[in-house]
């Protein structure tokens, strides 16, 4: 399967985390991804896409969060980009442990290491790198 890259940029403010739903159903459909695959994309993406707003920029709407999309072989990648001063991703509260259950907050990025192939931070967690395995490979 060829490579396709796209970048999406818009402004910090929670409604517009629609611009990343957006971009998974037109990927889903586009590069005909299995409906099992949706919902683990859309939770994933919608996650690292409210943090960036919400903790990286603090929902101030005059800084960027930027979308990265690229796809190789059966490989989809996103890599969502915030402009706030990052954060210490190896050591975030268990959100399983007793003392964090009923909390409200706190389980983002545990959901996208849980739903992605492979999630890595960069840029001191500014940036969240998103994998997942889910296209069927091109036969010969």
């Amino acid at each position: 399967m060829a490579s396709t890259n796209r970048t999406l940029q818009f402004p910090s403010i929670l409604e517009n985390i629609h611009i990343a739903e957006q971009l998974i159903d037109d990927v889903c459909a586009e590069f005909h991804v299995k409906e099992d695959y949706y919902g683990e994309l859309l939770i994933a993406m919608t996650e690292a896409v409210n943090n960036a707003i919400v903790h990286g920029n603090k929902l101030d709407p005059s800084k960027q969060v930027q979308i990265h999309f690229s796809i190789n072989d059966n490989m989809l990648r996103f890599q969502i980009e915030d402009e706030g001063p990052g954060f210490d991703y190896d050591n975030l509260p268990d959100p399983t442990a007793p003392e964090n259950i009923e909390k409200p907050h706190g389980r983002g990025v545990f959901l996208m290491k849980k739903l992605a192939d492979a999630c890595a931070f960069e840029d001191n967690g500014r940036v969240v790198i998103l994998d997942f395995a889910v296209l069927e490979k091109a036969t010969a």
